[in-house]
């Protein structure tokens, strides 16, 4: 067995992490000139962006940086390793205001809900690793104290402080989820996201009529794209999300 293949076939522990690790200990010999661990992870974003988590491997990383496989381990202990990093990496594309920027935790959290959804729709195999790796890179860690800083503010504390932050970032979370799986099913069909809407509720409406009602009910009939009623449901929801929180900090007045 070669030591890449060991390296690759190690099961993922849950509670391990590359942000807990030890300081990896210098390799042996000369480190591959023209090589880092930033530049092996952007070029692991680029590949996961345009191929998705399946088709990633450490081989196919290697022939994209033009090195021996080998090399890329100078680095990483494994792919495991290289994935979490890759997903903290992720989130460094969100653009996570100070609270001060908005002024009032509502718009705060406003922004960050769509910064986070912004994320997964941008890299989508991202909402693979949700909960596969601990979320405590340096940008998991930005977004989650400013949540909570500006969530914490209000009042919220104990089980409502946490019930509120997942209320919204669960929600997210879960909208930007079926988003991906969607969009897999899009490029997998070869259709346009609408040509595809427009068939699957001509079955719907085939196997029951009231899809159709149901349809006008739901909004996907005025004029505009798929993708614009998504984006005016996932405000919606997000909305409701808010009034829950703000009925919660009002009720603490009488508390």
């Amino acid at each position: 067995m070669t030591p890449m293949a060991g390296k690759a076939e190690q099961p993922h522990d849950p509670a391990v992490s590359v942000w807990l690790a030890p300081p990896r200990p210098p390799g042996r010999g000369t480190a591959p000139s023209g090589l880092s661990r930033e530049k092996i992870v952007a070029s692991t974003l680029d590949l996961l962006d345009a191929d998705g988590l399946r088709a990633f491997s450490m081989r196919r990383l290697a022939a994209e940086l033009e090195v021996t496989a080998m090399s890329v381990y100078w680095y990483v202990d494994n792919k495991e390793q290289l994935l979490e990093l890759a997903l903290d990496a992720a989130f460094g594309d969100m653009a996570v205001p100070p609270l001060e920027d908005h002024g009032d935790w509502r718009r705060h959290v406003y922004v960050m809900a769509h910064q986070y959804r912004r994320c997964f729709l941008r890299h989508p195999w991202a909402t693979e690793l949700i909960g596969r790796y601990l979320a405590i890179g340096p940008n998991a860690m930005l977004m989650s104290t400013s949540a909570v800083s500006a969530l914490a503010a209000t009042g919220l504390t104990g089980d409502a402080l946490g019930g509120a932050l997942a209320l919204v970032f669960q929600y997210t979370y879960g909208f930007a989820l079926n988003e991906a799986q969607w969009a897999r099913r899009i490029t997998l069909s070869g259709a346009g996201e609408d040509e595809l809407h427009q068939q699957l509720m001509g079955v719907l409406t085939a196997h029951d009529s009231r899809y159709a009602e149901w349809e006008k009910q739901l909004g996907h009939d005025r004029r505009g794209s798929v993708e614009t009623s998504r984006n005016r449901q996932f405000d919606a929801g997000l909305e409701m999300a808010m009034a829950g929180i703000e009925a919660a900090i009002a009720g603490l007045g009488g508390s």
